[in-house]
């Protein structure tokens, strides 16, 4: 039999536990007098401020940052149509990365009960060294599982000898050329409960190749 092209598609995936959780808020107030909502959102951002540098000296807050004061004014209108006088709003935004996720929970809860104090989302993540980590190992379990389709093909149809042929990024992929692209899809999430206990789930890092062989 002649030479037979042949191409395959390996998958592979890992579950890993998050190394790493930021968490968004934002301290912001509104009122009739621009100095004063200026006033009440400097005031509250201290506190959060205080609480984060103290955690990122000892260690449960890996990096954190803080936005410069928005402020902006707004004019509603009534339901008869007319313009009011303006409302002033001042906010101020700060992220904070943590690796101790009892201590972030601790904190979340102790904050959140603050007047003007909104707490967003929270992102759950690697830390980079992992997730290179992570990745090349999807990945070269992705193209192991290919080869294997790939022979088992051939001797299917009685072949012995598989030569890869080539390989390249998915998307790039033309009717002469194969694929392969490490790929690692986030699934986070986030529970919550009652007592603003905080667990991430499962970080999903997957890979998807495609491969051409040839195969005598």
């Amino acid at each position: 039999m002649s030479e037979v092209i042949i191409t395959v598609r390996g998958e592979h995936e890992l579950r890993v536990a998050p190394e790493r959780a930021t968490v968004h808020l934002s301290v912001s107030f509104d009122g009739p007098e621009r100095a004063d909502v200026v006033e009440r959102a400097l005031a509250a951002a201290a506190p959060v401020r205080e609480g984060i540098e103290e955690r990122k000296t000892s260690g449960s807050i890996t990096e954190w940052s803080s936005q410069r004061m928005s402020v902006y004014a707004d004019r509603p209108w009534n339901s008869d149509g007319r313009r009011l006088a303006p409302v002033y709003r001042a906010s101020i935004d700060f992220t904070a990365t943590f690796s101790d996720f009892s201590e972030m929970s601790e904190w979340v809860t102790e904050i959140s009960a603050d007047t003007g104090v909104s707490v967003g989302a929270v992102d759950w993540h690697l830390t980079p060294e992992t997730e290179r980590e992570v990745e090349r190992e999807v990945a070269t379990q992705a193209v192991g599982v290919a080869v294997s389709r790939a022979r088992a093909y051939a001797q299917a149809l009685g072949l012995q000898n598989v030569t890869p042929r080539e390989i390249s990024d998915r998307g790039l992929m033309s009717t002469e050329s194969a694929a392969f692209k490490p790929v690692a899809m986030r699934g986070m999430a986030m529970d919550s409960a009652p007592a603003m206990e905080f667990q991430g789930e499962e970080i999903t890092v997957s890979a998807t190749v495609e491969g051409r062989f040839s195969a005598s």
